[in-house]
């Protein structure tokens, strides 16, 4: 696939007087343009870099407009192709028009017209270049891990989970609500030595104490949730709401390494212990009540998993991935994203994390786009100047595989400009850099 110059344009006109007048109209509007005189020319240059837009007149020899529309239409259905037409020709351009095409306009026509109508093309072409470069981005970030993100968080993230996933350590997940605790907890029993073996999840806020000891230990009729673990995982899901009794017997069984069997006497305990919770485990007098001593044997190593709002960068990849995924689960067309969704992942607070996002989604594929979250009214000017320039700085650095030098070229930035964004907004270039194995598999 060739790459996209989202911002230039082919200008196509027979015409060298009015040829040369619009081209001096958008450089004084700041557009990027490449000329023209007939479309087998416009033709041959798209063999390379497609562009942002193409502006073409109707009537030329060689290849008119038309077959002109017609060979970009078999090239790319979603580049915006804008005809200039004569007043007999109008009928033609509406046909054109109903065939795909973006605009017409009937000459003489009003230049600031023209120039509008371009700006809306650009915009509508560089929401299709990031919805392409999401999905692919989606379907690489897929078949990596299923713990998608390419901000840094994530990625030091998915390497702490790679090693310490093998070892046999207890872990202590922390991560406010919706931001994929368990789903950790299931990639760190996937690449252990205990992958085989039974990962048994169990919801502490939903045992009482009445309960522990049957849901724990079992009955002589039913066995408990430690024997169905053995030589497995035991998730703690909740662990913030255990209650007292339940600190105490999982204290003894991390201890010990050994529970009461129903039918009397100590049977040994085999199992890896994976806490969740949504708020620190204060230990001691703090706020949650909640043991030292247990606390010390769960978070032999702890994992932070960070909220959304953290990682501004992940946000239209992860919606894209959840989009993609609402779509096929439902027997639905893919909907693209267009720019009041991408305001709203760019301000939204998403305080219910991945979970509300992937909800969101389920929405917009359902058309019910009206009832996305409202934007923040608790984000400050700066603080949502910081995620816009957070989300086009990624976007760049994906684009250029992490060469900081292309992106200051590409962004108008001095390269000194760009370190210290890079630098205050926490964004590592050497993230998005391709891994050598990557970079080979890519070349082949």
């Amino acid at each position: 696939m060739t790459q996209n110059a989202p911002d230039r344009i082919l200008l196509v006109d027979d015409n060298p007087a009015f040829r040369a007048a619009l081209a001096d109209s958008f450089a004084i509007a700041g557009l990027e343009v490449e000329l023209h005189e007939d479309g087998q020319s416009a033709l041959a240059s798209l063999s390379g870099t497609l562009p942002g837009v193409v502006v073409t007149d109707l009537r030329m020899p060689r290849l008119d407009g038309n077959d002109l529309f017609e060979a970009i239409l078999a090239r790319d259905r979603e580049l915006p192709v804008i005809l200039m037409t004569g007043h007999g020709d109008i009928a033609m351009a509406v046909a054109a028009l109903k065939r795909g095409a973006f605009d017409f306009l009937a000459k003489p026509f009003m230049t600031d017209h023209l120039i509008a109508s371009v700006r809306r093309a650009l915009e509508t072409r560089r929401l299709v270049v990031e919805n392409r470069r999401l999905r692919q981005a989606a379907l690489e970030a897929e078949q990596a891990s299923p713990l998608l993100g390419q901000t840094p968080a994530m990625v030091q993230l998915r390497d702490m989970i790679q090693r310490i996933a093998h070892t046999d350590v207890n872990v202590l997940i922390e991560g406010e609500t919706g931001t994929g605790k368990e789903l950790i907890a299931r990639l760190l029993h996937q690449g252990s030595p205990r992958r085989g073996r039974p990962f048994i999840r169990v919801d502490c806020a939903a045992v009482t104490e009445a309960m522990v000891d049957d849901t724990l230990f079992g009955t002589r009729l039913r066995r408990g949730q430690i024997a169905e673990a053995q030589r497995g995982t035991l998730f703690l899901d909740g662990a913030e709401a255990m209650s007292p009794l339940m600190q105490g017997r999982m204290l003894a069984i991390a201890e010990n390494r050994e529970m009461p069997s129903p039918a009397g006497g100590m049977v040994p305990v085999d199992v890896r212990i994976i806490a969740a919770t949504k708020k620190p485990l204060a230990g001691g007098e703090g706020t949650t009540g909640f043991r030292e001593d247990l606390l010390y044997h769960l978070e032999t190593v702890r994992v932070s998993v960070p909220p959304l709002r953290a990682r501004r960068g992940d946000i239209a990849l992860l919606f894209n991935v959840f989009l993609e995924d609402a779509a096929r689960r439902h027997g639905l067309a893919s909907v693209p994203m267009d720019a009041a969704i991408e305001t709203c992942l760019l301000t939204g607070e998403w305080p219910g994390n991945v979970r509300e996002l992937r909800n969101y989604a389920t929405q917009v594929a359902l058309g019910l786009a009206a009832k996305r979250p409202a934007l923040s009214s608790r984000l400050g000017l700066a603080e949502q100047m910081d995620a816009f320039e957070a989300s086009v700085l990624t976007q760049a650095l994906q684009n250029h595989g992490g060469d900081a030098n292309a992106v200051a070229q590409a962004l108008k930035l001095p390269r000194r400009s760009l370190y210290a964004r890079l630098q205050r907004l926490n964004i590592q270039p050497a993230v998005f850099r391709a891994s050598p194995s990557r970079k080979a598999r890519d070349e082949t």
